[in-house]
């Protein structure tokens, strides 16, 4: 199966540069793939789509204000870094950018949000074969605590920002509103559309949640280079599901209540657990699943996402799940979904409208 294959052609102005004032007024694409039907709503109706006993799995990983700024001590060229993992107590794996001229020993100031030198400094400790380096900070006793301080919400490279005081407003909602526990850098955007006022109506209605964690890298954003997909070498992310989460979900599998995931990152965790332990188990872990078509699904029913960049393992991710288990059938719903959504004028990508797959 060929990348080039999970194509299309977006107009630039659909790609979504802001959130709209309120999270649940984005439009929704209704999927019924039994039908092989398509309908258009308003996000703030997805109870209209759901029914009492249904099981939402969210996932609540904190997005990281994970982008520095700074200064080379030695030659004061600037640079910037994306925080990736820690791998240590005060040593973070972190993709550095410029990088080629750094080497081991390189000394590193970081910037206050004003420009100034601030306490935070790092020493480069090594790199990797992908080119990120290690990094080992002092003058901090917490990374992420400075990176709420000093640093810039992770936004995708397709959202555009004038200047870093214009990403104060993303802090907030470049976020979801359960967002519990830190580690992600980039949002699980599915769960952008949810305000508090819309879950506790969903529950009133007799609608179950359930929260996992996935812990979203820089990978989501990878291209897929390769031009066989099964060629592409798959990013790997952190995930814990708590045991109370995991009983419910299972308790409610054994009785045929649906299992909706809210996002992909979900669909990872729930679906990573069901082909490896034939159901889903408490525990901390990490996953390299990669799903596309040909693919079959035995956690997850239905699936609230945003729409996704061309050619991207997320696109796949979809495609499999609008057929499971069949190929070409599902890449060819994904296309004429996308195509109508851009013929409606959706908003595409973190910010934009979503579709529930059903």
């Amino acid at each position: 199966m060929l990348t080039s294959e999970f194509d299309y052609q977006l107009p630039p102005e659909l790609v979504a540069q802001q959130p709209l004032p309120s999270r649940d007024e984005s439009r929704l694409l209704v999927v019924d793939r039994e039908a092989d039907s398509l309908a258009h709503r308003h996000f703030r109706e997805i109870g209209a789509c759901l029914r009492p006993g249904d099981v939402l799995v969210m996932n609540n990983s904190r997005v990281i204000p994970a982008r520095l700024r700074g200064f080379k001590a030695d030659t004061k060229g600037e640079f910037e870094i994306l925080l990736l993992e820690e791998a240590a107590p005060l040593e973070w794996w972190v993709l550095l950018r410029p990088g080629k001229r750094v080497r081991p020993g390189s000394r590193l100031v970081f910037r206050r949000p004003d420009g100034t030198a601030s306490s935070l400094e790092a020493d480069v400790l090594a790199k990797n074969e992908e080119g990120h380096c290690r990094l080992r900070f002092d003058g901090t006793e917490n990374v992420i605590a400075s990176a709420f301080e000093l640093g810039e919400m992770p936004l995708p490279p397709y959202i555009q920002r004038s200047a870093p005081a214009a990403l104060e407003s993303d802090r907030h909602r470049y976020q979801t509103v359960y967002a519990a526990h830190d580690g992600s850098v980039a949002a699980p955007t599915a769960g952008l559309h949810f305000s508090p006022e819309l879950l506790g109506q969903l529950r009133a209605q007799g609608i179950e949640t359930q929260f996992v964690t996935l812990h979203v890298g820089a990978g989501t954003f990878a291209p897929v280079k390769a031009e066989r997909i099964a060629d592409h070498p798959m990013h790997e992310e952190r995930f814990e599901v708590a045991p109370d989460a995991a009983e419910a979900i299972r308790r409610a599998k054994a009785v045929n209540r649906r299992i909706i995931a809210v996002g992909t990152t979900t669909m990872r965790v729930l679906e990573h657990l069901g082909r490896t332990h034939g159901t889903v188990i408490a525990g901390a872990g990490r996953t390299r699943i990669f799903i596309h078509p040909p693919a079959t699904f035995s956690v997850v029913d239905a699936l609230i996402t945003n729409f996704h960049l061309p050619q991207s393992t997320l696109l796949m991710l979809v495609s499999a799940f609008l057929a499971p288990g069949q190929h070409p059938e599902g890449r060819e719903r994904m296309q004429r979904a996308y195509a109508e959504a851009i013929r409606e004028r959706y908003r595409f990508f973190s910010y934009g409208d979503a579709m529930f797959i059903f």
